[in-house]
């Protein structure tokens, strides 16, 4: 196993200062140039650090916990770990997930992370809201995921709601679609209120009025493919912006049943590019994909930023579907999401 003394061996320098560089407390004090022969020789040399023998040095663990509600039995929890999972590796950390339900469940949770003695923590919500943070865990470095602090503390990432109506909104603008309804969620949440505001802004910048005839808010339920089919018959749209792609499935049901084609007839744009819906779908849904691998990224980088009070400027990033905003971005971070485009939108 190769030393921090073979490596000052190496370069001509001294352990210490081999040892500031490869903990990356090296700003300001070893050369730029120092720095980086000490890095490449390590790299080549397949230095490994020791996390026990830091972690007693530190009073670190290089640890990190997740902790989530519902997210871990939902078809997209999968990203934002992964991205979580992603990051930490990359940044020398581990990552331990618990899945709450109730507060004193999340409670319980949350004091078994801290027996592992974790660095620091993430705390992830569904569907974009604002969220109370428990009191175990406020004097701990913290991020949210898919979640904004209500007080207004803590840094947290979420989506670009109002970039996400506003887009798909304007691609059905595009695709010459003169009566462009929106199929809401009827549950009070920041991707509500968000894709709202930008389908509305969407169609001023474009020169529509705005007709609160063309909206409707609803679950995903019985009443919801009626209300669906209501709007049809009442108002003909030629084009509809769903809040998620299980929206969508109402508007595919509804043209089908009036002999309407998806694509020709009337454009689909949805939000999530869920795989059961987004690649089943006859034609595939165009669709919004949210950016559940970047948050899961971006909030453990910020995390680690906060934990070890830099800004990981020399992190080199991975190549994402939707750019990842800057550590220092205002709170709450908001990543773009791209649209997709698949076969639902004529021209």
């Amino acid at each position: 196993m190769t030393t921090m003394k073979e490596i000052a061996k190496q370069t001509g320098v001294s352990v210490s200062t081999v040892s500031l560089v490869l903990n990356h407390r090296d700003e300001g004090r070893v050369k730029s140039e120092i720095a980086a022969t000490i890095r490449e020789t390590a790299t080549r040399l397949g230095y490994k650090s020791n996390p026990l023998a830091r972690s007693l040095r530190t009073g670190k663990t290089r640890i990190l916990g997740f902790v989530s509600e519902q997210i871990a039995t939902t078809p997209y929890a999968g990203g934002i770990i992964l991205g979580a999972q992603d990051a930490a590796s990359a940044l020398g950390y581990m990552l331990l997930t618990v899945n709450t339900e109730g507060r004193a469940n999340e409670d319980s949770e949350i004091a078994a992370l801290k027996r592992y003695g974790v660095d620091g923590f993430m705390y992830a919500k569904m569907s974009n809201r604002y969220a109370d943070v428990p009191d175990v865990l406020r004097d701990y470095p913290l991020v949210l995921v898919d979640a904004t602090d209500r007080a207004g503390v803590y840094p947290s990432v979420e989506p670009d709601e109002f970039r996400i109506a506003y887009d798909a909104t304007t691609r059905l603008v595009q695709a010459g679609c003169e009566r462009i309804a929106y199929v809401g969620c009827a549950e009070n949440m920041i991707a509500q209120t968000g894709r709202a505001e930008g389908y509305r802004r969407a169609l001023e910048d474009a020169g529509r009025a705005y007709d609160e005839s063309l909206v409707i808010s609803v679950l995903n339920n019985g009443p919801a493919l009626q209300a669906v089919s209501d709007l049809f018959d009442r108002e003909h749209p030629d084009g509809f912006f769903c809040f998620n792609d299980a929206r969508a499935w109402y508007v595919y049901e509804c043209a089908a049943r009036r002999g309407l084609t998806v694509g020709r007839d009337i454009s689909v744009v949805g939000v999530d590019n869920h795989r059961v819906f987004a690649e089943t779908f006859y034609p595939q849904l165009t669709t919004v994909e949210l950016p559940h691998y970047e948050m899961g990224y971006w909030a453990t980088m910020k995390l680690v930023s906060l934990i070890e009070d830099r800004d990981l400027a020399d992190v080199a990033l991975p190549k994402t579907t939707a750019p990842l905003p800057p550590l220092d971005a205002p709170i709450p971070a908001k990543i773009h999401c791209t649209l997709i485009e698949k076969g639902s939108v004529r021209g």
